[in-house]
């Protein structure tokens, strides 16, 4: 009786290249939660507006829209290599633009270098899953990119650490309840001091990206055989746009990758208005509001955990849709439940984010051909755009009554509280179409 060799997940051969490029995965899930906290920082270093301050988030999920599909078209022309190679340099370039940026005390000048560098991150994104599928076996495709993919919650866990001990933790103007009130000099002085904190970071970082640059480059790369090909974008553009499934799951996508960085970004601003409206208790303790991001990121990789082993047994559309009915309850308590309660409702929502970008990215590219796929992701990956659209949405709220968080009450709860609608929103959206995946595309398939 013959004995079917096992297919290994990652064969031998090229156990460095794929351990390089899984470090991309958490490089880029560093910046992601390195990024978050600045929102709140600069808009009080540099005495911003919520609206104003956004513009973080504008400028870095905003890279990734007018990146992604240039990205696609460049590494479906030449190798995924190079495309790498590019997204680490302007992954370095970007994150080095803070040393002039600070010197300036330029806000624009840090948007900039955030923009430079989530350049580099759609490069790095759209070559590095279709690379790690590439790798190796198709049978065994699937499990070598959810192991890659491991790696994105360390980035994320290791850029919150950084954002809380080396900048939060050294900021001056966040240890003065009205930095604004301080006279000019005292204000300058406290802003290059802060702004210089602001950068170190983002420099050792970009020092940090260059060393891995040259490692790709020193290191022999596997080719994929698919790489060079080029079909007609015209007739590629027409079928996927008559995909009511794909571009569902664009919307999904928007939509999904708002609500992340809405909540991982406003849960600052929801912090600083339970302590507002506590300044005046005796004993009271300021909330800690990075031990409660950093246990919504350990949340966000349990349920990533338990979300793909239920995979196993249920279909992506109703986990989906499941997960996403979940959400809402957390948001809805978000909205509703001033207070640590409240508090409490905006972490439980990364358990239920967690499985959403896979799924909705597997379910949208589940029908489509190869050549259909390669356009197709960097479509989704242009969809990470809701990561700046929709934050300046919720900045915008929540100056309704002015600069600070708990200016005004709309609906009986403070604008900050109420701002939740807008992840709200998203989160119907998404349980609905995990419902109409699952009733108009899978029931078929079980039955």
């Amino acid at each position: 009786m013959s004995i079917t060799p096992k297919i290994p997940v990652v064969s031998k051969s090229i156990i460095v290249p794929f351990i390089l490029v899984t470090s991309l995965f958490a490089l880029w899930g560093f910046a992601n939660a390195v990024t978050d906290p600045m929102v709140n920082a600069f808009k009080k270093v540099l005495e911003l507006s919520n609206t104003q301050a956004s513009w973080v988030q504008m400028a870095f999920y905003g890279g990734y829209f007018c990146m992604a599909l240039p990205a696609a078209m460049f590494m479906r022309k030449y190798s995924y290599k190079v495309g790498v190679l590019i997204g680490l340099g302007l992954y370095a370039g970007g994150a080095l633009l803070f040393y002039p940026a600070a010197i300036t005390e330029k806000f624009w000048f840090f948007c900039l270098g955030l923009y430079v560098l989530t350049f580099g991150l759609a490069f790095l994104e759209t070559a590095a899953n279709p690379y790690i599928l590439a790798m190796g076996a198709k049978e065994t495709a699937t499990q070598r990119l959810n192991l890659a993919q491991s790696a994105n919650p360390i980035g994320l866990l290791a850029g919150l650490l950084v954002a809380k001990f080396f900048v939060y933790d050294n900021l001056q103007s966040d240890d003065i309840v009205d930095f604004g009130a301080l006279d000019e000099a005292k204000r300058a002085m406290i802003r290059v001091a802060d702004l210089a904190v602001i950068r170190d970071p983002y420099v050792v970082l970009g020092l940090v990206i260059s060393a891995v640059f040259v490692l790709f480059l020193v290191n022999k790369m596997p080719q994929s055989k698919e790489e060079g090909t080029m079909p007609s974008l015209g007739s590629t553009f027409s079928k996927l746009a008559g995909n009511s499934k794909y571009v569902l799951g664009v919307l999904a996508q928007i939509l999904y990758v708002g609500a992340q960085i809405m909540t991982w970004t406003y849960i600052y601003q929801y912090a600083e208005a339970i302590d507002l409206a506590n300044v005046d208790v005796a004993g009271y303790e300021k909330v800690d509001v990075f031990s409660y991001q950093f246990l919504a990121f350990i949340l966000f990789t349990i349920g990533r955990i338990v979300g793909t082993a239920m995979l196993r047994f249920m279909s992506s559309g109703k986990l989906l849709m499941f997960f996403a009915i979940l959400a809402v309850g957390f948001v809805t308590g978000a909205i509703f439940i001033e207070g640590m309660f409240g508090l409490y409702s905006v972490v439980g929502i990364s358990f239920c984010m967690s499985l959403m970008f896979p799924t909705i990215y597997g379910i949208a590219l589940n029908d489509l051909t190869e050549e259909q796929s390669k356009v197709g992701s960097a479509g989704l990956v242009m969809a990470i755009v809701g990561g700046a659209l929709l934050p300046m949405l919720q900045g915008m709220i929540i100056d309704a009554g002015g600069n600070g968080v708990a200016d005004t009450t709309i609906m009986g709860v403070s604008e900050v509280n109420f701002s939740f609608i807008l992840p709200l929103v998203c989160f119907i959206y998404i349980a609905w179409y995990g419902m109409h995946i699952f009733k108009k595309h899978e029931v078929k398939i079980i039955e």
